[in-house]
C-alpha cells in the first residue's frame, strides 16, 4: 500500500485550496489604508477670533469648554435598557432599571439627556473602541482580531490628550491595553474574556472608582464595565441577573454624581447593543441600538426638551469630547460634533455662533483627511469627492462672508440666527454626505485578485476531478502527477523569492504562495494530457471513461447526473441572500431528496422488488426483505433529518423566527422539574451513544481482546460518560451553590472537562499507538476443536454471518493440512479482523464526539445523537445501494455517497445550533474547562472552533467509512460470491488482497470529497466577488464565505487525519500478521 504518496498528493490538493482562499480573501476583505498622519495645535484649522473670542493657554483650535470629563462605558448597553417607561406596570428585567438616569433628566433638562448611540457594524467590543476613540470606521476583516487587540497606530482622542498633557486614568476591561499601550496616566486592568463572569471586572472598578474621582488626579478617567455585556452572554437579556446587574449600574451611578465637580462632563455610553439572546457582532438593530447619557452639573442644553431622543453616530463622540476637552480632532475622525453641547450660556445668536465655530472646524478636519485619504489610497469616487468638494467650498465661503460682517458689529437679529442656522445645517449636510461617502466606499476591493483566487480554486476543484479518474487506473503514476508539479511549484517561488531579494522589494508571501500553486497545477495538467492512459484498465476491471464507447460513457456519467444535479442546485442558491439565510432549512431539504430520488432510481430499474417468475430463485424472499429494510432504513433517515430541525438557531433577518429552547444550557432553566427532567434526558442520550458504539463493537467481535485500545473502551468510554454527566449536573446548578460548596463547585467546573480533555487525549494517542481491536485464538500449544464460536450462542443473524466464514476457513485449513502433511497443525481464530479498520475509525469518532459534546450545552447531547444515528443510516443505505447496484465496483465510492456525506456534514452544523454569523457563535466554549481564562489566544480560538466546527470534524475524520462500511456488511452468501476451495478473504480483509487498489480508493475518495467541498466554495466565493456590491454583502454573503472557507480549511484538514488513521491501522493489521507467521 503506497501510504506516503497518497497522503502527499492529498495534502498538495489542499494546499491548492488554501492558496485560492488566501489569495481571494486579500482581495476581497482588504482593510482600509489607515494614515499615520496626526493633528496638531499648529494646524491652520484654529477657530478665528471675533468678539472677544480666543484660544485660552492649553487650548487647541478653539476655547476649552470643559476640564474634566468621565466617560462610563457600559458594555452592550442597549438603548431599551437605558429608557424608562413609567407607564409599564410590569416590566420585564432588563426594562425600568436605570431609574436614576430617567430621573436627571426630568428634573435637569438643561443638565442631562439621553441619546440613541447607533454604532457601525461591526459590533464587537475592540471595533467599537476603535470607533469611539479615533472616529473612523472599522472595516469587515478588523472582527477577526477582536481577541488578538493589536495597539492603535492611528491617531485617537488618547494620544491627543496624552501629547497635549492631559492625564488619562483608565479602569476596567484589559482589551484597552491591547489597543493603547503606555498610554494611561494610571491604569486599573480586570480580565475581560471570561464572559461567564460577571463581577470581577465590575467589582474591580468600583473598588478605585470613587476614591479616584475624589483624588482629582486626572482630565478624563475612563471606566469599561463588562457585566451587563457577560450577563446577556451567559443568561440573555431577559433573566433575574440582568435585573440585578442592572440596578448595580444604577446605584453606582446614583453614587458617582454625588461624588463629581462641578466642572465636570460624564458620559454614560454602550459600545454595542445585543439581541434577544444575548449576542452581538453583526448589524441588527438591536446589536447597533446603544445608549449615551450625557450629565453636567452646569447647564448644557436649551430649555427644549425632545419629544424622542436624538439618534447619533457613534463616530461623533470623538470630534465633540476632543473640541469640549481643548484638544485636536483625532486626524482621520469622520464624525461630525454634537451642537447642543457648544451652545454655551448666551442669546440664540450667540450660541448659533459657538455651534458654527464647532462646525467650521470640524468641517475643514474631515476636508483635510478626504484630501490625504485619497492622494494615499485612490479608491474614493472623483465625482462624490468633487461634489464635497463644492460643499464645503460653498459653505466655507458663506461663513467668512458672516463672520467679515458679524466682525464689522452685524447687530443679532432674528435674520442673523436663521442665516446662522442655514450655514450650520449646510455644514451638517456636508459632513454627513462625507461619511456617506466613506461608508460606500470603505471596502477597498482588489478585482484582479478576487478573479486570480476564484480561477484557483477552479483549477483545483477540476484537478481533484480529474485526478480522482485517474487515481483509479493501474498505472497512475505518482511521480508524474506529484513530483512534478511540486518541483515546478517550488522552481516558481524559488525564483520570486530571489526576484524580491535582487529587487529589494517587500515579500508579498500571498502572491508567492498564489504563483507557486498556479505553476504546480498547469504542470500537473500538462503531465497528464502527456501521460493520459490509452490502454489502461481501471481499478475494478472497465475501460476507463476516455477509452470506452458511447454507450458505456453514458452508463458511466449516468451515475454522476443525480448527485451533481443537487450539488448544482446548491450552489446555485449561494447566489440569494434568501436562501442563504434559509440554509438551515435547505440543506436537509437537499440530503433527503438526494436520498428518495436514490431509492426511487433503483425501483425504476426494478432493483427493489423481488423477480415474479414462477419458479422464484431462492433469493427472492431475501431481495424483498431487502428491500423492505432499505425502506425502513430511508424512513429512519427522513425521521433523523426531520428531528434535527429542532436544534436551530435564528438569524436576525427571519422574523417571528424564536431559537430553539435546547440550545441554552440547563441553568437558564426556572423550574426545577424541568431542569431536572432534561438532565435525565440528557444523560440518557449520552449513555445510549456510548451504548451503542459498544454493542456495535462487540457484535464484531472489536471488544474481546485484552489490548490496551479495547480495554480503555470498556473502561473509559462509560468514565468519560460519568465525568461528562456530572460536569453537567454542577453547570446546571453552579448559580445556586453557597459557601464553601461554591468553592467544590469550581473546581468541579475546572476539574470535570480537564480530566474529560486528559482521557480523550489518551484514548487517541492509544488509538494511534496500538490500533488493531483483534482477538486472536491461538490453539498451537493444545489439541483443541477446529471451530473456535463466540462465547455463548450467536444473538443475531448478522453474528451468525459473521461466524460462519470464520469455521469455514478453520474447517478448510484444517483439513488441508491434514491431508497435505499427515499431522495436525495448529489453528488461530481471529475475532474483529474483518473490520479492523472501521472500529478504529468508529472509536476515534466517539472519542471526539465526547470531546466536542463537553463544549457544547448539555441538550446539545440530542443533537449529537441524532448526528450519530443519521451517519449510520446514511453508510448502511450506502451500502444497501451498492448492494442492490449489483455491477457496483466494490473499491470505487460513487459520488452520491460522497455528496450526501458533505451534505450532512453541512446538515449538522446548523442542526447544533449555529448559523454562518458571527453573534452566533458560541463564545462559551473558550471556558469550558478554564473558568479563570487563558493566557494566551490559540487555546480559546482552538476551542471555539472545535465548536463551531464538530460536524465538519466528525463527518471528516469519518469519511474513510465510506469506503470501509460495504465491505463490514457484506453477506457471503451464494448470490454474491461463489465459495472455492481456496480460502477467500471476507469484509475489510478484501482491502488487503490488494493493497494498491486500496490505496488508489483512498486518493480517489479524498479527492472527491474535497471536490465536492471545493464546488462549494467555489460557488461562496463567485458570489461574494459577483456581489460584493450588494446591499447583503458584509451581512449574508461576506460571512457565508468566511465560514465557508474556514469549514473547508477544517474539514481537509481532518480528512488528512482520517486517512492517516486508516493508513495507520495498515500497518498495524501487516505487523498483526507478521507476528502470526510460523518462525
Amino acid at each position: 500500500m503506497q501510504r506516503w504518496p497518497v497522503l502527499l498528493f492529498l495534502a498538495w490538493a489542499c494546499f491548492l485550496f488554501f492558496s485560492g482562499i488566501g489569495l481571494f480573501t486579500s482581495g476581497f476583505l482588504l482593510m482600509r489604508i489607515e494614515l499615520t498622519n496626526r493633528s496638531s495645535c499648529l494646524d491652520p484649522l484654529a477657530a478665528p477670533a471675533w468678539a472677544g473670542q480666543g484660544v485660552a493657554p492649553g487650548a487647541c483650535w478653539m476655547p476649552q469648554r470643559v476640564p474634566k470629563a468621565v466617560l462610563l462605558i457600559i458594555d452592550a448597553l442597549t438603548f431599551e435598557f437605558a429608557r424608562f417607561d413609567p407607564a409599564k406596570a410590569r416590566p420585564r428585567p432588563y426594562e425600568n432599571k436605570l431609574g436614576f438616569l430617567h430621573q436627571l433628566a426630568g428634573s435637569q433638562p438643561r443638565h442631562a439627556r439621553l441619546y440613541r448611540f447607533r454604532a457601525d457594524p461591526p459590533t464587537t467590543t475592540m471595533q467599537r473602541i476603535k470607533g469611539i476613540t479615533t472616529g473612523s470606521l472599522p472595516t469587515f476583516i478588523d472582527v477577526g482580531s477582536n481577541f488578538a487587540s493589536y495597539a492603535i497606530e492611528e491617531d485617537n482622542l488618547l494620544g491627543q490628550l496624552v501629547e497635549n498633557g492631559r492625564r488619562v486614568v483608565f479602569m476596567g476591561d484589559d482589551t484597552w491595553d491591547g489597543l493603547f499601550p503606555q498610554k494611561f496616566f494610571r491604569s486599573y486592568f480586570f480580565p475581560s474574556f471570561n464572559v461567564k463572569d460577571l463581577h470581577t471586572v465590575d467589582d474591580g472598578i468600583l473598588q478605585h472608582l470613587y476614591a479616584t474621582v475624589d483624588g482629582g488626579e486626572w482630565d478624563l478617567l475612563i471606566a469599561h464595565f463588562l457585566g451587563v455585556d457577560h450577563c446577556g452572554h451567559k443568561h440573555g437579556p431577559d433573566h433575574p441577573e440582568m435585573a440585578k446587574k442592572l440596578t448595580q449600574m444604577n446605584e453606582m451611578l446614583r453614587s458617582l454624581v454625588d461624588h463629581l465637580g462641578n466642572d465636570t462632563l460624564l458620559l454614560v455610553a454602550g459600545d454595542h447593543g445585543m439581541t434577544e439572546t444575548g449576542d452581538h457582532g453583526g448589524d441588527s438593530e438591536k446589536e447597533v441600538n446603544a445608549a449615551l447619557f450625557v450629565y453636567s452639573k452646569t447647564p448644557l442644553f436649551g430649555a427644549h426638551l425632545p419629544k424622542e431622543p436624538e439618534t447619533i453616530p457613534q463616530v461623533n463622540l470623538v470630534p465633540t469630547l476632543a473640541l469640549l476637552l481643548g484638544v485636536p480632532i483625532p486626524y482621520s475622525n469622520i464624525g461630525e460634533v454634537m451642537a447642543e453641547l457648544f451652545s454655551g450660556d448666551g442669546d440664540a445668536a450667540s450660541a448659533a455662533l459657538s455651534q458654527l465655530l464647532a462646525y467650521r472646524i470640524n468641517a475643514g478636519q474631515v476636508d483635510r483627511f478626504l484630501h490625504s485619504y485619497s492622494l494615499a489610497a485612490q479608491d474614493l469616487p472623483a465625482e462624490r469627492l468633487r461634489h464635497l468638494w463644492e460643499l464645503f467650498s460653498a459653505a466655507l465661503e458663506e461663513h467668512d462672508q458672516l463672520l467679515a460682517q458679524v466682525r464689522e458689529g452685524l447687530p443679532a437679529s432674528p435674520e442673523l440666527e436663521a442665516r446662522l442656522g442655514r450655514l450650520v445645517g449646510r455644514f451638517q449636510h456636508y459632513l454627513r454626505e462625507a461619511r456617506a461617502v466613506c461608508m460606500e466606499s470603505w471596502a477597498r476591493f482588489h478585482p484582479l485578485r478576487m478573479v486570480a483566487g476564484c480561477a484557483l480554486i477552479a483549477a483545483s476543484c477540476l484537478l481533484c476531478c480529474v485526478a480522482s479518474e485517474l487515481a483509479a487506473a493501474l498505472d497512475f503514476s505518482y511521480r508524474s502527477r506529484l513530483l512534478y508539479p511540486l518541483l515546478w511549484g517550488l522552481g516558481v517561488a524559488a525564483v520570486l523569492g530571489l526576484a524580491h531579494l535582487l529587487t529589494r522589494e517587500g515579500l508579498d508571501l500571498i502572491l508567492v504562495v498564489s504563483w507557486s500553486a498556479a505553476a504546480s497545477q498547469l504542470a500537473f495538467f500538462w503531465h497528464s494530457w502527456g501521460r493520459r492512459p490509452r490502454g489502461a484498465r481501471l481499478a475494478g476491471g472497465q475501460p476507463p471513461v476516455a477509452s470506452a464507447g458511447l454507450w458505456q460513457r453514458l452508463r458511466a456519467w449516468q451515475g454522476l447526473v443525480l448527485p451533481m444535479g443537487i450539488l448544482f442546485i446548491r450552489c446555485c442558491a449561494m447566489f440569494s441572500d434568501s436562501f442563504v439565510v434559509a440554509e438551515a432549512r435547505v440543506a436537509p431539504f437537499l440530503l433527503a431528496s438526494l436520498a428518495i430520488l436514490l431509492v426511487g432510481e433503483l425501483h425504476w430499474h426494478g432493483r427493489l422488488a423481488a423477480p415474479e417468475a414462477p419458479k422464484q430463485p431462492p433469493g427472492s424472499t431475501s431481495s424483498q426483505k431487502e428491500s423492505w429494510q432499505l425502506l425502513c432504513l430511508l424512513a429512519v433517515l427522513l425521521a433523523c433529518l426531520r428531528l434535527s430541525g429542532l436544534f436551530h438557531q435564528c438569524r436576525e433577518e427571519i422574523p417571528h423566527c424564536q431559537p430553539s429552547p435546547f440550545l441554552a444550557p440547563l441553568s437558564s432553566l426556572q423550574s426545577t422539574q424541568a431542569k431536572n427532567l432534561f438532565y435525565l434526558l440528557c444523560v440518557a442520550s449520552l449513555a445510549g451513544l456510548v451504548y451503542a458504539v459498544r454493542r456495535w463493537l462487540r457484535h464484531y467481535g472489536n471488544l474481546n481482546s485484552a489490548g490496551p485500545l479495547v480495554l480503555f473502551v470498556r473502561w473509559a468510554f462509560p468514565l468519560l460518560a460519568v465525568w461528562i454527566a456530572c460536569y453537567w449536573a454542577v453547570t446546571s446548578g453552579a448559580e445556586d451553590a453557597l459557601g464553601k460548596l461554591q468553592e467544590l463547585v469550581q473546581v468541579a467546573l475546572v476539574g470535570f472537562p480537564r480530566a474529560v480533555y486528559g482521557l480523550a487525549s489518551l484514548g487517541l494517542l492509544l488509538a494511534l499507538w496500538r490500533p488493531v481491536t483483534v482477538f486472536v485464538k491461538d490453539s498451537r500449544e493444545s489439541v483443541g476443536p477446529i471451530v473456535t464460536p463466540y462465547q455463548g450462542a450467536p444473538s443475531s443473524h448478522a453474528e451468525l454471518q459473521h461466524v460462519i466464514p470464520q469455521i469455514y476457513r478453520r474447517m478448510q485449513e484444517s483439513l488441508k493440512t491434514q491431508l497435505d502433511r499427515g499431522h495436525r497443525r495448529a489453528t488461530v481464530a481471529a475475532y474483529g479482523l474483518g473490520s479492523v479498520y472501521s472500529a478504529a475509525l468508529v472509536i476515534v469518532l466517539t472519542l471526539l464526539a465526547l470531546l466536542l459534546l463537553c463544549l457544547h450545552s448539555e441538550r446539545m447531547s440530542l443533537a449529537f445523537l441524532l448526528l450519530f444515528l443519521e451517519g449510520f443510516v446514511l453508510l448502511r443505505l450506502h451500502a444497501w445501494l451498492v448492494s442492490l447496484a449489483g455491477d457496483a465496483e466494490p473499491f470505487v465510492v460513487p459520488w452520491y455517497a460522497v455528496t450526501a456525506w458533505v451534505f450532512a456534514a453541512t446538515q449538522f452544523f446548523y442542526s447544533t445550533g449555529h448559523q454562518p454569523i458571527f453573534p452566533a457563535i458560541h463564545w462559551h466554549a473558550a471556558f469550558v474547562g478554564f473558568q479563570a481564562g487563558h493566557s494566551t489566544h490559540l487555546l480559546p480560538a482552538v476551542l471555539v472552533g472545535a465548536n463551531t466546527f464538530a460536524s465538519h470534524i466528525l463527518f471528516a475524520v469519518g469519511c474513510p467509512l465510506l469506503l470501509l462500511w460495504p465491505f463490514v456488511c457484506e453477506a457471503p452468501n451464494s448470490q454474491r460470491r461463489k465459495l472455492e476451495e481456496e480460502e477467500q478473504p471476507v469484509m475489510e480483509m478484501r482491502l488487503r488482497e490488494s493493497p494498491e487498489r486500496f490505496s488508489a480508493a483512498l486518493l480517489q475518495l479524498g479527492l472527491k470529497y474535497l471536490f465536492v467541498l471545493g464546488v462549494q466554495l467555489l460557488a461562496c466565493v463567485w458570489a461574494a466577488m459577483i456581489l460584493r456590491r450588494h446591499l447583503m454583502v458584509w451581512k449574508v454573503f461576506a460571512p457565508k464565505f468566511l465560514f465557508e472557507a474556514l469549514g473547508f480549511m477544517v474539514s481537509s484538514i481532518c480528512l488528512l487525519l482520517g486517512t492517516c488513521l486508516v493508513m495507520r491501522v495498515d500497518c498495524a493489521v501487516s505487523a498483526w500478521f507478521e507476528q502470526l507467521q510460523p518462525r
